[in-house]
């Protein structure tokens, strides 16, 4: 919650600033652009690293490919149908586009499934914020009832032990260990591919000193989004998911799910969930964490309402979304590339049926 706070503080100090600034573009007017609108861009969104690097699982090539394996096997489901792709489809970016994801039985979760490009990132994992890093989010689905419904985690590493061309992989990927075949290593595995997915797009060339990487509209439509007041969450080089914040802190928003408060166990926290990269929303929705909201405009104009109290114009969002557009990076598809997965055995589980 430290890093929380602190992002909450830089949010505030930068309302603030926005406040007391002088030379942006009038709110409402759209059609003008800053002088000094790359430094102010510059300042709050930062540079996009290569990676996300992780001291406590450093990224290697054989971790790489047993991570690529692991995030496309369907053994890791019950039914032997699921694997992570199936929500998080890489070559969608990372999502299915479904308000919420249907599980190994057909139903659905609560919740809308969020990309996975560029999410190791972020302050935490899931809208609630209930897992703290990629690795730990990659144990959940796995084991859920609604979603992959394997029974254990003794269950899903008894499966891949009767895969016999899994030892060698996870011998490489984790080498000097006696077992190396674990649930915490097929989430490290996992983990460590995630870390990967990172989509820069022509922002980036823009935030890197090249202003024609954005066109005139897309420049005005950036002026527009931070004159509003949206970096005061959707802040950083992901532009999100850097802080949790309450939906609908102006105007209460139509939910019964009360986000974080599920996790801490703390009504202060009621309706709190951790804000969204906007990097490559055009390509994201449905949105917000109920998949309810099926156009980027829609958001734009919804999200002025419910956290910051504000009516757009129909140009207006026009020109955020117009912005937004622009975050959208480029697929590494050769990175992203299913791989031919190892064969099961006669020792592997059959999956399991329906009922």
């Amino acid at each position: 919650m430290k890093a929380t706070t602190a992002t909450r503080l830089v949010a505030m100090g930068f309302c603030a600033a926005l406040v007391a600034g002088g030379g942006m573009a009038r709110a409402g007017d759209p059609a003008l652009v800053p002088a000094d609108l790359q430094q102010r861009a510059q300042s709050i969104f930062g540079v996009l690293p290569k990676d996300a690097a992780s001291e406590s699982n450093p990224i290697t090539a054989p971790k790489l490919e047993l991570g690529r394996m692991l995030y496309y096997d369907t053994r890791l489901s019950i039914n032997q149908e699921l694997s992570c792709n199936t929500c998080h489809v890489l070559s969608k970016y990372g999502v299915d586009n479904e308000p919420t994801s249907p599980g190994h039985e057909g139903k659905r979760g609560n919740r809308n499934s969020p990309t996975v490009y560029n999410a190791a990132f972020h302050v935490a994992q899931f809208w609630d914020g209930r897992a703290p890093d990629v690795e730990e989010q990659a144990k959940g689905p796995v084991l859920n009832p609604v979603e992959m419904g394997m029974p254990d985690a003794a269950y899903v590493v008894r499966v891949l032990k009767t895969v016999p061309g899994y030892r060698p992989l996870f011998e490489a990927a984790f080498p000097g260990e006696a077992d190396p075949i674990t649930y915490d290593h097929v989430a490290m595995a996992i983990g460590a591919f995630e870390r990967r997915l990172v989509t820069p797009s022509r922002f980036d060339e823009y935030l890197a000193g090249n202003a024609s990487a954005l066109t005139l509209s897309e420049q005005r439509g950036l002026a527009t989004f931070i004159e509003t007041g949206c970096p005061a969450c959707h802040l950083g080089a992901t532009v999100g998911g850097q802080m949790y914040q309450k939906l609908g802190l102006v105007k209460p928003y139509p939910t019964e799910d009360v986000g974080r408060a599920a996790v801490t166990k703390n009504d202060a926290d009621k309706f709190f969930f951790k804000v969204p990269s906007l990097r490559n929303v055009e390509k994201t929705g449905p949105y917000f964490h109920d998949g309810r909201v099926t156009t980027l405009d829609q958001a734009v104009a919804l999200m002025a309402q419910h956290q910051l109290g504000k009516n757009l114009t129909d140009a207006q969002v026009k020109s955020i979304a117009t912005f937004l557009r622009s975050l959208t990076g480029l697929l590494p598809i050769d990175y992203i590339r299913e791989p031919k997965l190892p064969p099961s055995s006669p020792d592997t589980p059959k999956p399991a049926t329906k009922g």
